[in-house]
């Protein structure tokens, strides 16, 4: 399904741990980690909000799916939703599945990417028993045919701009994932609403 080229890139890229050990992160330069990549940022919130959250996940993990299952939804009603925090939402596709989920979010309209997120998450585990046609059968919910499908599975400026995307995570200690940047500093804490208030709360103020 996926370019040969590609999938080289990609290669033993699927047996990545799926979490860091605290203290684990390097340092990183918050106005790099923020900086948009040339694909496109896929933010949600206020852009003058006192807190960012960057994550990176891929579409095909399940700790990334379970995080948005279980915890996103409050925090974005909590904090997102209300203008306290601004939400950056990161493609690193540790597989091939991963890798053609965020290709084909990308190829749909802006406003169709995080509903498309949401539904490769909340239906990971039936998807993702045959990935190409159940990516097939979300696609169309988008509005894709099986022509424009099949061009954006082949669509190397898409494939190059993931790519950048995960390389660039990678220059800041990415190693698994999810993985998290509360103001630019890594988020080593448990993924529950509960810990992440604990962390947002005294930064708000």
């Amino acid at each position: 399904m996926i370019h040969a080229n590609r999938r080289s890139l990609l290669l033993g890229a699927a047996a990545l741990a799926f979490a860091l050990p605290a203290g684990s992160a390097l340092a990183v330069d918050v106005t790099a980690l923020h900086e948009p990549s040339a694909i496109g940022e896929m933010a949600l919130g206020s852009d003058t909000a006192k807190v960012t959250i960057v994550e990176y996940a891929s579409a095909s993990c399940p700790h990334c799916a379970a995080f948005h299952n279980e915890v996103f939804e409050p925090l974005k009603k909590e904090y997102i939703d209300t203008g306290k925090v601004r939400f950056l939402f990161r493609e690193f596709p540790h597989n091939e599945a991963g890798f053609a989920a965020f290709m084909i979010a990308r190829c749909a309209p802006k406003d169709k990417y995080f509903p498309l997120v949401d539904v490769f998450f909340k239906t990971q585990k039936d998807w993702m028993q045959s990935p190409k046609d159940g990516l097939f059968k979300i696609a169309q919910q988008a509005g894709f045919t099986q022509q424009s499908f099949d061009e954006c599975l082949k669509n190397e400026t898409v494939a190059k701009g993931i790519l950048d995307v995960r390389g660039k995570a990678e220059t800041f200690g990415v190693e698994g994932i999810p993985a998290f940047f509360v103001n630019g500093e890594r988020y080593d804490g448990e993924n529950t609403f509960e810990a992440f208030k604990q962390k947002l709360d005294p930064l708000l103020g």
